[in-house]
């Protein structure tokens, strides 16, 4: 009697092992769309604290986040995905922002989501600036925005 493998069950092995290996790569991108986002939140959230910091010390927020370095921020915060850029929007008078960034991986009005400051261009209220157009947007829909304002 010989002994091996037969073709089929070759054949049967090399499918598992493409089954197995598609589902490891999937869940491996959808850690990293998280670990990506956890970024985003992060930055926002510095560049939150560093503007009430340049606020606290001049009595207005900047017309752009490069203002901030080096003085409240060690450098000007980089997007993780190349081209892809944080949004930062001050009110004319300098007394209030929008500032956000778009996510990948959460749900409208879950997590972070369910206590950031979604922007509303009908509302005419200065503190709740909208980005300008095509640049984010800020509603928490097809395209979920982490926004703060002060």
């Amino acid at each position: 009697m010989k002994k091996g493998f037969t073709l089929i069950e070759l054949l049967v092995v090399i499918a598992i092992i493409g089954i197995l290996s598609s589902v490891v790569v999937v869940s491996l991108n959808s850690a990293r769309a998280k670990a990506r986002d956890a970024k985003r939140e992060l930055d926002v959230q510095m560049v939150s604290k560093a503007l009430a910091m340049y606020f606290d010390s001049s009595g207005a927020y900047p017309a752009t986040i490069a203002t901030l370095s080096p003085t409240y921020l060690p450098t000007a915060p980089v997007a993780p995905n190349v081209g892809e850029t944080y949004s930062y929007v001050p009110s004319a008078d300098g007394l209030s922002y929008h500032l956000g960034a778009r996510l990948e991986q959460v749900t409208s009005g879950v997590g972070v989501l369910a206590s950031d400051r979604d922007c509303n261009s009908s509302s005419g209220a200065t503190t709740n600036l909208c980005f300008a157009t095509g640049v984010v947007g800020g509603f928490d829909g097809a395209d979920p925005v982490y926004d703060l304002v002060p």
